[in-house]
């Protein structure tokens, strides 16, 4: 009955938009999909075209600046010639899982992202519970991210406080008051300039291509004759962990290329503030991965050529690998200060890019009664943002740093633990869309056909593989100080979930809603007109 009912009304809709100007008629269309095939109305504007939705994608994936903040997670595992090689393996595995998502994008372009595909391909059975966990795996992921993005900030302020300041030891307490206030100074800049979003997208991609670069020409130039071998950085594999097998230490060690790039469905949050998303999004998304594996390929081999003393980087005092590089790249203090303010500044956005999508997703969540206070935290502010879903995600993060910041244990917790949640939501998605025969949705314009079969296929295996390795202890023996917590976190997050399940969800959650034979339609009508 309710698929008959969004059906019916395509046409009266559809009619309407055309006689509109183009522009609006593509507003008209996105609003008209997002009701009468998806069961949502349009409540946020439509403030972003494809290079502000593109520079979202890739400021939140940042991965030059990203790899570099977590570099010391991956250059025990292996040496620089293990996290470049690590870089190229992971990169063409989320190829694959950017091209899963973006299938279901285009097929449901919905702020809830993995939490909507996830109700809609696992059919009407199993899709509520389906969603349910894919929405809060993914909510509870993002959450991670931006507690680790402010982590990062965090230890770069730090950092070049104790540059100039040697005489000054490091302790946590520094890294936290840093990180609560880069946290509530981008939550601020999300919640009030929500206008402005786009613009700052745009700025912020030329502000970290521009910092980038600065780098690069820096660190190729600045060590005159100090630079590491060819063999250092492309041949030498230096185990650090105590595991003492190779290939197990080169595995582990993949974290750090999977948080440079493993952000494929940021953009997709943003489905309902963009115009023909069926489009634009699969876009934005594959080239968030190609720009991502480019700027940080080309990063890191400037980056370790720079090195000269690979144990004190190892070793650096300062909590930050990435600052002692600098030092010794530059062999100034200065030198070393400045590069990590340019990469602090291209840094910065990227937490108000997660800050955005994490703010949607909860938003997302809310809006179909998923998450406590629903009704409270699904209201749109005057400032056409959802202020009190974003300011929701802020508090939880400022909890985080609580419980999380000042250790690198800590630091690779939320690391690890927000790749794994990540990929396990896009799992819930993908893995019931091959269950299903891929036959659950109307495919958009971007549609893989016969290849959709072994794309999606190779993406879980992946997922499979690494959710396991990054559960591993990062170094040999284990103590309570070096301990993965990763597992326990998930695993304890997992049970929360699951409890809120049969609390709230199992009695009252309904989930969102995905009218097939609307969809079909709406296909129709849309194609039928463009060939007028």
């Amino acid at each position: 009955m309710a698929e008959q009912k969004g059906g019916t009304s395509v046409k009266s809709h559809i009619g309407s938009s055309n006689n509109a100007g183009s522009n609006a008629g593509s507003l008209d269309e996105d609003a008209v999909k997002l009701e009468t095939a998806l069961g949502h109305k349009q409540q946020l504007r439509r403030n972003f075209d494809l290079l502000s939705l593109t520079g979202l994608g890739f400021i939140i994936a940042n991965a030059w600046a990203a790899t570099g903040g977590t570099i010391v997670i991956a250059i025990s595992n292996g040496g620089p010639m293990a996290v470049l090689y690590g870089l190229i393996l992971v990169s063409i595995f989320y190829a694959l899982i950017s091209a899963s998502l973006s299938e279901l994008v285009s097929a449901i372009p919905s702020a809830g992202g993995v939490y909507h595909w996830a109700s809609v391909t696992a059919g009407p059975k199993y899709g509520r519970v389906t969603g349910w966990f894919a929405g809060w795996l993914n909510m509870a992921g993002w959450l991670l991210s931006a507690s680790s993005i402010s982590s990062i900030l965090g230890n770069e302020l730090v950092a070049m406080y104790l540059l100039n300041n040697p005489e000054v030891a490091w302790h946590p307490w520094q890294v936290f008051i840093a990180f609560q206030l880069v946290n509530w100074l981008c939550c601020l800049i999300v919640i009030f300039g929500n206008r402005f979003l786009p613009l700052i997208n745009k700025l912020s991609l030329w502000i970290s291509l521009c910092g980038w670069i600065i780098s690069i020409l820096v660190l190729a130039i600045m060590p005159r004759g100090r630079h590491a071998s060819h063999a250092a950085v492309w041949t030498e594999f230096n185990d650090r962990t105590g595991w003492n097998n190779a290939g197990l230490c080169f595995l582990i060690g993949l974290i750090n290329a999977a948080f440079a790039v493993g952000t494929p469905d940021c953009q997709s949050h943003l489905a309902e503030e963009i115009n023909a998303p069926e489009r634009n999004v699969p876009k934005g998304i594959m080239l968030q991965i190609a720009s991502s594996f480019v700027t940080a390929f080309i990063y890191l081999i400037a980056l370790f050529y720079s090195i000269n003393d690979l144990d004190a980087v190892v070793k650096s005092s300062w909590n930050f690998a990435t600052a002692e590089i600098y030092l010794q790249a530059t062999g100034s203090t200065g030198g070393a200060i400045g590069l990590t303010f340019v990469l602090f500044i291209s840094t910065f956005p990227t937490l108000i890019g997660t800050l955005t999508t994490g703010g949607r997703t909860f938003w997302a969540l809310a809006r179909d009664d998923a998450a406590p206070f629903s009704a409270f935290f699904a209201e749109v502010s005057s400032f056409n943002s959802p202020l009190r879903a974003t300011v929701a995600v802020s508090a939880v993060t400022t909890c985080m740093g609580c419980l999380y910041v000042g250790s690198t244990t800590a630091f690779t917790a939320l690391i690890t633990s927000y790749i794994v949640l990540s990929t396990l939501s896009y799992a819930a998605a993908i893995l019931p869309h091959l269950l299903t025969k891929r036959a659950t949705i109307v495919p958009g314009p971007f549609y893989m056909r016969g290849w959709g079969w072994s794309v999606n296929l190779a993406s879980l295996v992946y997922i499979a593989v690494t959710v396991v390795l990054f559960c591993f202890p990062f170094t040999q023996p284990t103590a309570y100080n070096n301990m993965n917590y990763t597992a326990a976190i998930t695993g304890g997050l997992v049970v929360l979930i699951t409890m809120w399940w049969f609390v709230h969800g199992k009695g009252r959650y309904q989930g969102p809603r995905y009218f097939k034979e609307a969809a079909e339609a709406l296909q129709k009508e849309t194609a039928a007109a463009a060939a007028q």
